[in-house]
């Protein structure tokens, strides 16, 4: 069966920069464009919209030059009006050669924002058609807020399309400007245009307003369209653009009879970098990008990957340029430290496993989620806590920090049994948590503490501000040095931690 190509346009360089508070600077919309033809391999781009301002009018003269050395110059799209040529003479200082016409594709629009009849619309959008024609532009029509336009003006619409097939034009674009189609409208609506218009080149251009982006998408396609707008993690005005990401996975999974060039390694990376230069964050569960979606964090499911895979589906992270996780934490269970431990190369035995699992769940108490790079200082922490005989118990600690104070601790301790109380003040918290213990041992042991020499501080690479942060401090003793660790997401606690190990074994 031969399948019916759809063209994929992005739009987050014009449409997505629409996004409140977003604004890419020359050299990243160069970058963004390079990619998005090379890498992800979109069959168009629309980069701009014409005389916004000389820094747009920089950055398409930039994507236009590189485009043209490059053999892409054709895909590359901006945004235009119906304004006398003054668009048209923008793209000729810019070198872009494909526009986009802004029209109105609905009697609402064209009446109370033009205020003009359909054949003086009409006539200045043929005038500007031929424009661009004699200059060397070819034109793609935009018909703003056609998605009202078939619901109350369909007259208005059938006569503006009637008109367009006598134009020197390559694509009719169907924009839901509102966002307000449902999927059923849009798969009526575009199947009526196919029909009525079967040898036009109709696309379809969703927004987000309902969280129906890409569900009207999947219908527009089943309708006949014969490309998509979309943008690169949903950015675009109010709830944004149809998302590439999931658009994408969606026509691949479910779509048998339609192709498309995108290539779907390159969906994560690009969303990346679209996201660093945005500042436009991808919330974590988002399809396919988000940084959520390809983690277990029941222990359950990663018990049922490795029974044949169980908790898979056809949304692969391979395929997306990315790898399956298994989240550390309360709800983990011994089946995720497993996977984490086969990917770090370690291995260790069933009663070592229980704690370090144990241990886990403690920290999941405190800390939503422990990171696989975390995983090699919790087993060194718990592995070490074996060796020591705990017969000194730091048993409760209350830290102070006052502005215009000096750092102050309560500390009570039990040593074999008996409990113990001292309060201390200090430079920092931990100077006055140990000042608190020198006098607690100076009034009830003969035993003299050892000397704190080295103190280090280090969370695991890679590691965010929330990561375990594990405390190392050397003690120099009556007859040799040694060394402690603690092990806690919170840097004094890990301190304290590693000193109490120090306790038990003086």
């Amino acid at each position: 069966m031969t399948k019916r190509k759809i063209e994929i346009m992005d739009t987050t360089l014009r449409d997505g920069e629409q996004t409140s508070g977003v604004s890419f600077s020359v050299s990243e919309k160069l970058t963004i464009a390079k990619l998005l033809l090379e890498e992800l391999k979109v069959d168009r781009i629309e980069i701009a919209s014409a005389r916004v301002s000389k820094g747009e009018l920089e950055a398409v003269n930039k994507i236009t030059s590189w485009a043209k050395e490059h053999h892409f110059l054709n895909q590359i799209e901006v945004l235009t009006f119906v304004d006398g040529g003054k668009s048209i003479d923008w793209m000729l200082e810019a070198g872009a050669k494909v526009q986009n016409l802004l029209t109105k594709g609905s009697l609402n629009h064209l009446t109370h924002q033009l205020k003009k009849t359909p054949k003086e619309h009409f006539a200045d959008i043929e005038a500007t058609i031929a424009l661009a024609a004699s200059n060397g532009i070819a034109t793609n029509v935009y018909l703003e807020d056609w998605s009202n336009g078939m619901r109350n003006s369909k007259e208005y619409v059938f006569s503006y399309l009637d008109f367009l097939t006598t134009q020197k034009i390559e694509r009719i674009l169907l924009p839901d400007t509102l966002g307000i189609l449902t999927h059923t409208e849009t798969f009526e609506f575009i199947s009526e245009v196919k029909n009525k218009y079967p040898n036009m080149h109709f696309d379809f251009h969703g927004h987000n307003d309902y969280d129906l982006g890409v569900a009207n998408v999947m219908e527009a396609v089943k309708a006949g369209a014969n490309g998509l707008h979309l943008t690169i993690n949903g950015m675009g005005e109010r709830a944004g653009n149809a998302p590439m990401a999931s658009v994408i996975a969606v026509i691949n999974d479910f779509l048998s009879d339609v192709k498309i060039a995108v290539n779907e390694k390159a969906l994560h990376k690009v969303s990346k970098l679209v996201e660093t230069f945005s500042g436009f964050r991808i919330p974590v569960n988002k399809p396919v990008v988000g940084a959520n979606v390809f983690t277990q964090t029941a222990g359950i499911h990663a018990d049922g990957d490795n029974k044949h895979n169980l908790y898979f589906n056809d949304l692969m992270p391979e395929r997306f340029g990315r790898k399956r996780k298994y989240a550390l934490g309360k709800t983990s269970g011994k089946a995720n430290i497993q996977k984490n431990l086969q990917d770090l190369g370690l291995s260790l035995n069933d009663e070592e496993l229980k704690k370090v699992t144990q241990r886990i769940i403690e920290l999941g108490d405190k800390k939503e989620v422990v990171s696989q790079e975390d995983l090699p200082y919790i087993i060194s922490d718990v592995l070490d806590s074996d060796t020591i005989e705990k017969r000194v118990v730091v048993e409760n600690y209350v830290l102070g920090h006052a502005k215009g104070m000096k750092p102050s601790t309560t500390l009570q301790l039990i040593v074999e049994g008996v409990h113990y109380e001292a309060h201390a003040q200090g430079d920092g918290q931990f100077d006055a948590f140990m000042n608190a213990l020198k006098k607690l041992y100076k009034t009830h042991s003969k035993k003299e503490l050892p000397k704190l020499i080295d103190y280090a501080v280090r969370i695991p690479p890679g590691s965010h501000s929330d990561a375990l942060c594990e405390t190392i401090i050397t003690w120099q003793g009556e007859e040799k040095e040694f060394i402690t660790r603690g092990l806690d997401s919170d840097q004094t606690v890990s301190a304290i931690k590693a000193t109490e190990k120090m306790l038990n074994i003086i």
